[in-house]
């Protein structure tokens, strides 16, 4: 029974979806398992739970001007 395990800032349900599923689909053929076998964990963790380069990310993202920000996923835009 392969178990995946992904700690995440907040994601919402599509995002939950789409990683459930995807993984399960990756998972299952890579080790060549029926998709029921498999197990995904989806953890999310509060912004002042997470820490990066020495700052909580709720302070980086409240010091952040809205034009330059990290969006959800990290990228910027």
């Amino acid at each position: 029974m392969p178990v995946i395990t992904v700690e995440a800032a907040s994601l919402d349900m599509e995002q939950k979806r789409g990683l459930a599923s995807e993984l399960t689909d990756v998972a299952a053929r890579i080790f060549g398992m029926p998709e029921e076998t498999i197990y995904v964990f989806l953890k999310e963790n509060p912004l002042e739970n997470i820490g990066v380069g020495g700052r909580l990310l709720s302070e980086m993202k409240k010091s952040a001007s809205p034009d330059k920000g990290p969006d959800r996923q990290g990228s910027g835009q």
